[in-house]
């Protein structure tokens, strides 16, 4: 009875090891993914409403910085909208980080600055949610949140 319990400990306790394991990143999922967040930070620059249509999963969510969430592609895209005119200025999205959680997912932080008329920057802190679709790479949730200082 020990041994039967001791094996099913160490099979239970390896296989949560083995599953937490870092997926590898391979060089074209990375580029794709660094394109992708490029088109993201364009397509808010020029208020591009037709590149987030589709670079936008159909049912993306957002958690803005004011705590605000946005639930599927028509509410995040009028928000996006909405907010790059409100809030004018130089968007800037820097990657920090890109984590495969599986061979067709990862997470992307990344730093989020907006360089507002007077020369003031409010730096926040995104982290995307990104997917492969098969055909290409989307992005399926945002979420937005000032640094703590």
């Amino acid at each position: 009875m020990k041994t039967m319990l001791f094996f099913s400990l160490l099979l239970f306790s390896s296989n949560t090891y083995l599953n937490a394991q870092d997926i590898a990143i391979n060089s074209q999922h990375a580029l794709a993914i660094r394109v992708l967040i490029g088109e993201y930070t364009d397509a808010r620059k020029n208020k591009d409403s037709i590149l987030l249509n589709k670079i936008l999963t159909k049912d993306i969510d957002q958690l803005v910085s004011s705590g605000t969430w946005r639930k599927g592609k028509n509410r995040s895209l009028e928000g996006m909208m909405n907010s790059s005119s409100n809030n004018p200025g130089e968007r800037t999205i820097t990657i920090d980080n890109i984590r495969m959680i599986s061979s067709g997912s990862a997470i992307v932080d990344t730093r989020y600055e907006i360089k507002n008329a007077d020369g003031s920057v409010r730096k926040m802190w995104s982290t995307f949610v990104v997917v492969d679709t098969g055909d290409e790479w989307k992005i399926t949730a945002i979420r937005n949140m000032k640094p703590a200082e």
